[in-house]
């Protein structure tokens, strides 16, 4: 299973799961504040998959185009969880 991180647009988070190249679930949030829905996000989208951590075989982050912001704390979270 991967984790699939789009920050790209500040306002528009998208996280989703991709399991045999195909996405197998995806949750969006918008907010003024995107930033601060990711890790929340990521921890429903989890929740509904029935997912646990541990079985995420990697992280993938969309580097853009679109706000360095944005993309700048997808990249820190997938490398913090990445760690």
């Amino acid at each position: 299973m991967i984790l699939l991180i789009d920050t790209k647009d500040q306002k528009r988070i998208v996280v989703a799961l991709k399991e045999n190249g195909k996405v197998v679930k995806t949750l969006r949030a918008d907010n003024e504040f995107g930033s601060q829905v990711l890790l929340p996000l990521i921890y429903k989208l989890l929740k509904v998959s029935n997912c646990e951590p541990e079985i995420l075989k990697s992280v993938e982050v969309n580097t853009g185009p679109g706000s360095f912001t944005g993309i700048r704390v997808g990249v820190s979270v997938a490398n913090a969880l990445g760690y």
